[in-house]
């Protein structure tokens, strides 16, 4: 008699009655270097993951044969460090490319609800204070709390006639607007603006700013390059150095906020799905954000578990952000002042 197709289950058919996951890759019967190789972290990194994802991963599904969340997370791992979804690595965990899509969304999302319990600011003074004094360490530029800019990341284009997207090299990307700390620790990550902003634009409209001037950090303040504007809690390049206090400013000024350049290399090199060797992120805006912000939480954990290693540049799309801007001064009066008084206070 012949079998309705309704009713027909290629996952029972590849693999029989006996399973009761869609998943037959066991993370305990690989070696570790197997595990970094193709899913790009240790197994103590990736079962911390699993404890910290797995009660979301392991939702009630309509299906008898769900897969587990410990395969959803290496399917996710490797396409966020590979930047593809490879017929090997399906294979080897039994699941099709469209079921490592789902898991990627799901693994995602999950990430995505955690944002704020890795990426923030410290509140206590203590933490605050020793912020300052790393940074300090590093060229002599008192008061940091954090440096700040904005990199490009490639996307499909959304549609047709959204030009929102399109940057000033003519591809489609969203503008990612990021602070780390001396060690490269994101503090903030926002990374849903269109790529045609200037990073100018994207600091005036992004949540950052107003963080920083309602909670009025008087104590302390940011670095920023020269596509910003000079504020009281954002001190940026002089533009036309001309005394040596000036010069040692602009000096210190650079190789403090160095540490986020390399940042964004170290990102694009660990998750290789933003950096464009690939192709681009074939997802909406929406969801290539959100896969963006998943990277950048992974960054954090990776760092809080000792995998601190200054990755090597690697080319892509991911880039940091080189603006065609004017030479812009603040017309903050104030913000000219705070500046100054840094300039003879710590510089003369």
């Amino acid at each position: 008699m012949a079998v309705p197709i309704a009713v027909l289950d290629c996952d029972l058919l590849l693999y029989g009655r006996g399973h009761r996951t869609l998943d037959r890759f066991k993370l305990e019967d690989v070696t570790d270097e197997y595990l970094v190789s193709t899913y790009g972290f240790p197994r103590q990194f990736i079962c911390y993951l699993v404890d910290l994802l797995g009660a979301t991963l392991s939702r009630p599904t309509q299906r008898s044969r769900a897969i587990s969340p410990e395969t959803q997370i290496l399917a996710a791992l490797g396409f966020y460090t590979s930047g593809s979804f490879q017929t090997r690595m399906g294979d080897a965990m039994g699941i099709s490319q469209a079921s490592m899509s789902r898991c990627v969304a799901n693994v995602t999302e999950a990430l995505v609800e955690r944002a704020s319990q890795f990426i923030h600011f410290p509140k206590d003074e203590a933490t605050i204070q020793a912020l300052k004094d790393d940074f300090y360490a590093l060229a002599g530029m008192p008061g940091v709390l954090g440096v700040v800019d904005c990199t490009h990341v490639a996307i499909k284009a959304p549609n047709a006639e959204d030009l929102s997207y399109v940057n000033r090299k003519g591809l489609h990307s969203l503008n990612c607007l990021m602070v780390c700390d001396s060690r490269g620790v994101l503090l903030s990550a926002e990374t849903h603006w269109p790529g045609s902003l200037p990073d100018c634009a994207v600091l005036e409209q992004a949540a950052l700013t107003s963080q920083f001037e309602t909670e009025l950090h008087k104590d302390g303040w940011l670095l920023g390059d020269s596509s910003f504007l000079l504020r009281t809690w954002l001190m940026t390049p002089l533009h036309i150095p001309e005394t040596p206090a000036e010069y040692r400013y602009n000096m210190a000024h650079s190789a403090t906020h160095n540490v986020i350049e390399r940042t964004f290399r170290t990102i694009r090199s660990r998750f290789r799905c933003l950096d464009g060797s690939k192709g681009t992120l074939q997802y909406s805006p929406e969801k290539s954000s959100h896969i963006i912000l998943a990277c950048c939480i992974l960054h954090n954990i990776s760092l809080q578990h000792g995998l601190d290693v200054w990755y090597a540049p690697a080319t892509g799309h991911m880039e940091q952000s080189e603006e065609e801007y004017e030479q812009m001064e603040s017309v903050d009066s104030e913000a000219c002042r705070v500046r100054q008084e840094l300039l003879l206070t710590h510089f003369n």
